[in-house]
């Protein structure tokens, strides 16, 4: 791995309910701080907010915590203000990274404010819980991070930039693992998956990450399905894209999916005819089967119907029949 100290041992406490999942529907204020007091404790307080943030507080968050680690992702439907959190020294090294939206940080030492705008990340060593605000509909994601392992990768500066890079991507992706697999993981990968966490953080402020450590494939797939699943229609989609844009050789990619028995051609093949078979799914739909073979760059109409047929057990006219006599499964 790269040279970032992140060893976890026994005394860390990881065992001590480490995954939380809260505020699936919009909340308000009062329960959000009940819920993050309850998930959080003292460590990651809430800052103070404005009257007029208290008054309209609609805010979406699902997230999990490792011991020194918390993840947070949040979607506010309103602007939220606040003032910080007056005299809290946190010590914490925090990454925010935006999807939609601008979030402004507020009280830092260096600079007046700083603005995080869509597709950007930014992050920081505070020694003092910053202040904020952002705009409606903004869409964030808030790592905070142990500062011996990655404030001297720092050295009292910032580092910003896009959220797309490799680095970040992969981080993401072992970030949303997490949330949605915490709960089944035993103590040995609970410590296994802090470590890795903060080996990519670490990563993303280096720039590079090393693509041959085989802990890190899981994140590495995952990331890669996700630039999959948003550009299936891509006709330039492969293994090769793939690995220039998650800077990994396409060996090295492969045998990331391997660790889960699968290859990467063989999920962008089910992953467009999943996308097929929707259409087919649809009401009067008047796509044809070779328009459709098209559309998800397949060879062919015969190639296109020999693999629905293998994945699904009909052919897509087959599919679409039995779907308009209701007898589908």
């Amino acid at each position: 791995m790269n040279d970032v100290a992140v060893q976890v041992d026994a005394s860390l406490g990881v065992g001590s309910s480490p995954h939380f999942s809260f505020g699936t529907t919009i909340s308000g204020l009062d329960d959000f701080r009940r819920e993050w007091g309850a998930q959080f404790g003292k460590r990651f307080q809430l800052p103070a907010f404005t009257r007029d943030s208290m008054n309209d507080f609609q805010v979406r968050s699902r997230g999990f915590r490792i011991h020194d680690v918390a993840s947070v992702n949040l979607h506010g439907v309103s602007a939220v203000r606040t003032a910080g959190v007056p005299g809290c020294d946190e010590d914490l090294v925090r990454l925010y990274v935006v999807r939609r939206g601008t979030w402004t940080l507020g009280g830092l030492r260096d600079l007046d404010e700083h603005d995080v705008s869509a597709g950007q990340f930014f992050f920081r060593h505070f020694g003092q819980a910053p202040s904020f605000e952002t705009t409606p509909r903004t869409t964030a994601s808030i790592l905070y991070l142990p500062t011996p392992a990655l404030a001297p990768l720092l050295r009292g500066r910032s580092a910003s930039g896009p959220a797309d890079s490799a680095e970040l991507r992969l981080l993401l992706a072992h970030t949303n693992m997490l949330q949605e697999n915490m709960s089944g993981l035993s103590p040995v990968g609970v410590r296994t998956a802090y470590n890795v966490l903060v080996e990519l953080a670490g990563a993303v402020l280096l720039g590079r990450f090393d693509d041959v450590e085989p802990l890190l494939a899981p994140a590495l797939a995952q990331a890669a399905k996700g630039i999959v699943d948003r550009r299936l229609a891509d006709p330039e989609l492969s293994t090769t894209m793939l690995a220039r844009e998650l800077h990994v050789s396409p060996r090295t990619l492969q045998r990331a999916f391997a660790v889960a028995g699968e290859s990467v051609t063989a999920y962008i093949r089910h992953q467009r005819l999943e996308r097929a078979r929707n259409v087919l799914n649809t009401p009067f739909t008047r796509l044809s089967v070779s328009q459709l073979a098209a559309h998800w760059h397949f060879t062919d109409s015969s190639h296109f119907i020999r693999a629905f047929k293998k994945q699904y057990g009909q052919t897509p006219a087959e599919y679409a029949r039995s779907r308009r006599s209701g007898t589908a499964s």
